[in-house]
């Protein structure tokens, strides 16, 4: 299959395409800059096909897309700075490109009748309650900016296309780009404790293992919403930077605390991330690893990128 992949300067879309090269396909990936300038670590990303794309510009998506011919997309490319989302001179361009941006690649894929998947998120939900949100549930009530502007990129996928895969996510961690994992350990450098949130309940991503299950996935037919997080259960971000300090052997101190406590955040964010996954393995996915299984692997991944 040629597989064409928004965002590949990002966590997920570098390993995305990765895994489409392992597996023999025909990986096109895609970004902001005249070249690729995501982690260059010298793998399949860094030698693959790359094309330059600003997909808030729909006739510019429409061009590159009928120029590549895809089988498929795989669309990760999103503005993820959540409280940066929230600031009034943001709004416009995170909207263009969660909502507007996705439309674009929507309406692309429906003239050329290719799969499409997009990445969504939990943060489409208003994270109330304690029972795991349903993946065909559509009691949709963003807290904030950025929830808004993925759903209603949710919404343009289901309006335009009917072969398309939406996968929510959530507290994704991978080898390119920012996460909570290498903002603890940064600060675990420099201070003995570090205040974090315990009311916020949900399950960690590695982005190296979702990789493995959005090719799985558009390997198939099987078209619908789904939930895709590592396995593990549920944790706190508390119990999330314990075990990180754990398994790298920092001595860092979590002091647990409320949300209402902590109040650092611009952006409202939910409180009940909990996500059922159950959908994946009805359709024959299998699961991804436990979270902690994850984050041991991505430490010592971390670990082999130092010079």
């Amino acid at each position: 299959m040629k597989i064409f992949v928004t965002g590949v300067a990002g966590q997920l879309g570098h390993d995305v395409m990765n895994e489409l090269a392992a597996r023999g396909h025909e990986g096109v990936g895609s970004d902001l800059l005249p070249q690729y300038a995501g982690i260059a670590d010298g793998s399949a990303v860094t030698r693959a096909p790359y094309v330059p794309l600003d997909i808030t510009d729909g006739e510019a998506v429409s061009r590159v897309l009928s120029e590549v011919k895809p089988d498929a997309v795989i669309h990760c490319a999103a503005w993820t700075a959540v409280d940066l989302a929230e600031d009034e001179d943001k709004r416009d361009k995170v909207r263009a490109i969660n909502a507007d941006g996705t439309r674009h690649i929507a309406q692309a894929c429906k003239a050329l009748g290719c799969k499409l998947m997009y990445i969504s998120t939990d943060y489409v939900f208003d994270g109330q309650g304690e029972t795991p949100w349903q993946p065909d549930c559509t009691d949709y009530a963003p807290l904030n900016v950025y929830g808004q502007t993925k759903l209603e990129g949710e919404l343009a996928v289901r309006e335009l296309t009917e072969r398309f895969f939406i996968v929510r996510i959530a507290w994704v961690f991978g080898l390119s780009g920012k996460n909570f994992i290498k903002t603890m350990l940064r600060l675990g450098e420099t201070h003995d404790s570090l205040r974090v949130v315990c009311d916020q309940i949900g399950t960690p991503t590695y982005t190296l293992d979702l990789a493995r299950l959005l090719v799985d996935m558009i390997e198939t037919d099987k078209y619908g919403v789904y939930h895709a997080t590592n396995e593990g259960g549920y944790i706190s971000w508390a119990d999330f930077a314990q075990e990180i300090f754990r398994q790298a052997g920092m001595a860092t101190q979590v002091v647990p605390v409320t949300t209402a406590e902590y109040s650092l955040s611009k952006a409202a964010r939910p409180f009940n991330s909990r996500l059922d996954k159950a959908k994946l393995v009805e359709n024959g996915f299998a699961p991804l690893p436990d979270w902690r299984d994850a984050l041991g692997r991505y430490l010592a991944a971390l670990q082999a990128q130092k010079p």
